[in-house]
């Protein structure tokens, strides 16, 4: 099934604004919208270094820019279209942060 990104533009305005994100989000941006995903764990095969978080949560962490920065989405299969929801977007030391605080299950900043 296609992925339907939602709040592109939150991705878009992070890279602006990070300018050494640019060409790394705008890879992610491509992948995202050429994969074609049937479960959860073709997720995986798109992104290697990606992480399913546990906790039936639907959450997804994907690894940008070598691991210089993080998004954390939730997923929902639908029945023709994957949704793929931006729930909070940052650097690597700002997701540790995060994990200390145990928040990357619940974080909804957009």
């Amino acid at each position: 099934m296609r992925v339907r990104l939602i709040k592109r533009k939150t991705v878009l305005d992070f890279a602006i604004a990070n300018a050494g994100g640019r060409i790394p989000f705008e890879h992610w941006l491509t992948l995202i919208n050429m994969a074609d995903w049937g479960v959860p764990s073709d997720i995986k095969k798109t992104f290697r270094s990606a992480d399913i978080l546990g906790k039936s949560s639907n959450r997804v962490v994907f690894d940008i820019g070598g691991n210089n920065y993080r998004i954390i989405c939730t997923y929902h299969f639908g029945a023709t279209t994957v949704y793929l929801y931006v729930k909070w977007i940052g650097t690597h030391a700002a997701y540790t942060s995060i994990c200390q605080r145990n928040e990357q299950y619940s974080i909804n900043n957009y």
